[in-house]
């Protein structure tokens, strides 16, 4: 006679799941089964069959790594719905990174003001942040580069909109992510980015006498997700450079590195170790002529008094396309017809500023 085998308790892996994400707590487990309903053993039976499977060589991962895979990919998720590209329509592609909407936003996507100041951003009075298809393009490349955790670089001739670009997608990251801007020395040495770099994570304490001690603390720092920008990259030599990809590929990093600046490409074409990890080379163009009108008039009301005719002629003989000129242009206009009386806004009186923007050759 052989003894019949007795039905023996086990526990599925969704339940080890669980009691892992737990930090090995068999109450929680026991709470988990409870509210799925069905059959429950009780909370004693719990207690020996985890004991028996961890004597056998059963083993829990530490509950902080737990916590922080859990995060990650609640992180990764968030990111990657914010990187997911619309279909197109027509030439103009839709919003990316979900951007604020204002209740003027039209179904066609025309670029309209944006709501609200960020932070970085000095505008003109009475002056709204607009949303090109450029400032979706960056949004798409910074959303994308994030949910990879990998590296972007944003460039295309000055006075484009590269940096509000870059700092209108970033103003709507997730909160977990950390966003650090790191300025640029002039003439910078390693030894001067690394201080730059220690100075903008807000390290407490002295800066580290020792170049091992500095690198240290930043990459402790750099445990969390965090994306770390460099405006004008493009006045980093090839040492900086090696410096900053020393920080992305350190194996105890989570950065995301957006590299900004007009001329960067070139920069980067110095070192093609860094170049090769680039996700994403998104340039930042001048404004089409098409979009100079439903622009301009977007980014301040001033300008929609002036007959379309009017606007591109402007862009014409003395804006070519550029935004930095336009707010300069924005600012003239307010000047003028602040402190002149009778001031009729006329061809003579767009001429005149944009003799005063235009540099002399």
């Amino acid at each position: 006679m052989e003894r019949r085998p007795r039905a023996r308790l086990e526990l599925s892996d969704r339940a080890w799941q669980v009691l892992a994400q737990a930090g090995g707590n068999v109450a929680v487990l026991h709470r988990h089964l409870t509210a799925a309903g069905g059959q429950v053993p009780s909370l004693a039976s719990l207690y020996r069959v985890v004991h028996r499977d961890l004597e056998v060589g059963r083993t829990l991962p530490d509950r902080a790594v737990v916590r922080r895979d859990r995060e990650e990919r609640q992180t990764r998720q968030a990111l990657a719905d914010l990187a997911l590209a619309s279909p197109r329509q027509g030439d103009v592609a839709e919003a990316v990174l979900r951007l604020p909407r204002s209740s003027s936003t039209a179904a066609s996507a025309v670029p309209v003001g944006e709501s609200g100041a960020v932070a970085g951003v000095v505008l003109p009075t009475g002056a709204q942040l607009v949303r090109t298809s450029s400032v979706r393009a960056v949004a798409e490349a910074v959303g994308q580069a994030m949910a990879a955790e990998g590296a972007v670089c944003v460039f295309g001739d000055p006075g484009r909109g590269k940096t509000v670009a870059v700092r209108m997608a970033l103003s709507v990251v997730p909160a977990v992510w950390k966003v650090t801007w790191v300025p640029v020395p002039v003439r910078p040495s390693v030894a001067g980015m690394r201080r730059a770099v220690f100075d903008a994570l807000a390290l407490p304490g002295r800066f580290p006498h020792t170049s091992a001690l500095a690198d240290a603390a930043v990459a402790g720092a750099l445990g969390e997700a965090r994306v770390l920008v460099i405006d004008e990259a493009q006045r980093l030599p090839v040492p900086c450079l090696e410096y900053l990809q020393s920080l992305w590929d350190h194996p105890g990093t989570r950065i995301t590195l957006v590299l900004c600046g007009a001329g960067t490409e070139r920069a980067l074409a110095r070192l093609p170790q860094l170049a090769s990890r680039i996700a994403a080379w998104q340039e930042v163009p001048r404004l089409a002529a098409a979009q100079v009108a439903p622009v301009v008039t977007g980014f301040h009301p001033l300008w929609r008094t002036v007959p379309a005719e009017d606007l591109a002629w402007i862009d014409q003989s003395c804006a070519h396309g550029t935004f930095r000129t336009w707010a300069a242009l924005t600012t003239h206009l307010q000047n003028a017809l602040l402190t002149t009386a009778d001031t009729s806004l006329d061809r003579a009186l767009l001429a005149r500023l944009c003799q005063r923007v235009a540099p002399p050759l």
